[in-house]
């Protein structure tokens, strides 16, 4: 239903808007390779695992299996010579792009079809909602590292606290 397809497409623009908003008040480009700990990821690598996400499950969405071949899953987690913020962002814009090129043009009757991941069949209610889900699990943690680097200069990408109407 067109509805629902209009509200994908919102969601995944509201999550990739609070991304940016959250990336961009990271003033200092090094601390977006900062690992915490050992099994933590940075902000870099998890703007590279959104990127290499969303253009491998939507390129080819309803034609091919979501995760493809050229993709390098690792090396989304590995901090690699030369990436740059710029860098990042540009992989980010390519793997949104994908997102929003074929999430605007799917129709109601696609909802119902098949498509695969790791050839696993799912309707693609069910993979939009997979994939919705990831992000938003991403962005929140993206969100966090981004307020933990920014510190007392965050600026509150929602409501802020103690400001809600009673």
């Amino acid at each position: 239903m067109q509805e629902y397809l209009d509200d994908v497409t919102a969601q995944y623009r509201q999550h990739k808007q609070l991304a940016e908003r959250a990336i961009a008040q990271v003033g200092n480009d090094a601390d977006l390779f900062v690992v915490l700990g050992s099994e933590d990821n940075s902000i870099a690598m998890i703007i590279k695992h959104m990127a290499g996400n969303l253009r491998s499950r939507w390129t080819d969405f309803l034609t091919t299996d979501g995760d493809k071949p050229d993709r390098r899953r690792d090396l989304e987690f590995e901090h690699e010579a030369g990436e740059t913020r710029a860098s990042l962002l540009a992989r980010w814009a390519v793997g949104w792009r994908a997102v929003f090129d074929t999430v605007e043009k799917l129709k109601p009757e696609d909802l119902s079809r098949t498509v695969h991941l790791r050839s696993e069949p799912l309707i693609v209610v069910q993979a939009i909602n997979r994939n919705l889900t990831h992000t938003a699990y991403h962005v929140g943690q993206l969100v966090l590292l981004a307020k933990h680097f920014v510190a007392d200069d965050w600026r509150t990408l929602s409501v802020p606290r103690n400001r809600t109407a009673r």
